[in-house]
């Protein structure tokens, strides 16, 4: 499937713009990132370069595509070399990102484009859509895990994620950001996410007793079996589980004091020799309530989160940006900024250097001062004309560099409430001079 039309109209009729112009085979970098962290972030996890790649590799308008533009009154005077070129357009330009599970902050690029400009541009729409959502939800998903304290955390949301595909990309970021699953099983076979269910409260309704719906899980699922107790009376529900013996895993709340219904709960359990069946507790949780049963130390094995994970509902949105930064003609290379007030931009490509306790952003092109700590750099080639170098880390190895970052991460950061200040990222004195000097001549020509 081609996907050049997933833009916003604006790409496109810049795209027109630029081949009108002559400016079509200028070589374009354009730099994706956040400007401000959304609320009550220190931190995001970067997610979603898989996606962003796969997409570049398909890049393309078919014939359906160019007909419907050729419909529409923004490109009415549009000559048919224009039409021409879209049916022709690939992806043929080069991608630095920043690895996926990787832990980034404000104003640090995520990814680098460098392609001809049509190209660039009309790209830019999908690569904010997936790598801004994918940040956003792995990050939601660190933060419930940080606030279950070693609990297990499993993704629920799908059901009332923005769209399906949305919540198939939520399960696999949020697996990234420290969950151990999700209830998606698409997303499990994508992407090798492990995947988690039981059964709704309708299972038990259609049967004529909960204690023969629950002898039938037991059947089906065997020592897989989770009960969900809470259909009608809670603990009696508790009882009916404990009465049927094992196989068992554990049972599910959904409902009710979770406080006193847990502890009601396992001593049922206990009682009737199942120590080892486990409690999951589910129903509207995101991490602040997580965090108030954590501290009542409730013997909770598992969570089970939805909406607000896959919707991160106190934060609904990222702030990610896509901008130009410079441009190349004829050899002669231009350097691009924004002055807008608290909307500014630097000039020219970047590189993202991380020390032990801060990071660096510098021009790409600089190298770390010798001797010294060697920094790491964030940035590192992902395709070269038009083609991927190699294949990206899979979802595992991602989740292992989230929960590794996480871990160097001062515990301050990792806290659910703002920290100020914020974590330290400098702009190089070389970065910093560029700018000075770019706004002047910017300046210069307004004035």
């Amino acid at each position: 499937m081609k996907t050049g039309i997933l833009t916003d109209l604006y790409q496109l009729t810049m795209t027109a713009g630029y081949l009108q112009a002559g400016k079509d085979r200028d070589i374009a970098t354009f730099e994706l990132f956040v400007r401000r962290l959304p609320q009550n972030r220190n931190y995001l996890v970067a997610a979603g370069l898989a996606q962003a790649v796969e997409y570049l590799e398909h890049f393309g308008f078919d014939e359906e595509d160019i007909e419907y533009l050729r419909s529409l009154r923004q490109f009415a005077r549009c000559p048919d070399a224009f039409f021409e070129r879209l049916r022709r357009l690939r992806f043929t330009g080069d991608v630095d990102g920043v690895a996926e599970g990787t832990i980034v902050f404000a104003s640090e690029p995520l990814l680098r484009v460098r392609a001809p400009l049509m190209e660039g541009q009309v790209v830019e729409t999908y690569l904010l859509s997936t790598i801004g959502f994918q940040t956003l939800i792995a990050t939601k998903a660190s933060r419930l895990v940080e606030a279950a304290g070693g609990r297990a955390v499993v993704e629920f949301g799908t059901r009332r994620a923005h769209s399906p595909e949305a919540g198939v990309l939520a399960g696999r970021a949020a697996y990234i950001g420290g969950c151990i699953g999700t209830s998606n099983t698409l997303t499990g076979l994508r992407y090798g996410v492990p995947v988690f269910g039981t059964a709704a409260h309708s299972w038990v309704q259609s049967f004529e007793s909960e204690l023969e719906a629950f002898r039938q899980l037991q059947k089906l699922l065997g020592e897989a079996t989770v009960y969900l107790v809470d259909t009608y009376d809670t603990l009696e529900g508790v009882r009916k589980a404990a009465s049927l013996g094992r196989p068992i895993w554990g049972i599910r709340l959904d409902s009710g004091n979770l406080v006193e219904l847990s502890r009601a709960a396992r001593r049922i359990l206990d009682e009737a020799g199942f120590p080892d069946a486990k409690i999951m507790v589910t129903g509207d949780l995101n991490e602040y309530r997580i965090l108030e049963l954590m501290k009542e130390k409730l013997p909770v094995d598992a969570f089970g989160v939805g909406t607000e994970l896959a919707t991160s509902g106190d934060a609904p949105s990222l702030g990610a940006v896509y901008k130009l930064v410079e441009l190349e003609r004829g050899g002669e290379r231009r350097f691009t900024v924004k002055l807008s007030e608290k909307k500014q931009t630097l000039p020219g490509a970047k590189q993202v250097f991380r020390y032990r306790d801060h990071d660096l952003i510098a021009c790409a092109s600089e190298e770390p001062l010798p001797g010294g700590e060697r920094p790491e750099p964030l940035l590192v080639p992902v395709m070269r004309a038009g083609k991927r170098l190699a294949a990206l880390p899979d979802v595992h190895e991602a989740r292992e560099r989230a929960a590794a970052g996480l871990r160097k991460l001062p515990t301050a950061y990792r806290s659910l409430f703002t920290i100020d200040p914020p974590y330290r990222v400098e702009i190089s004195g070389r970065l910093a001079a560029l700018y000075d000097e770019i706004r002047r001549k910017v300046e210069g020509k307004l004035g």
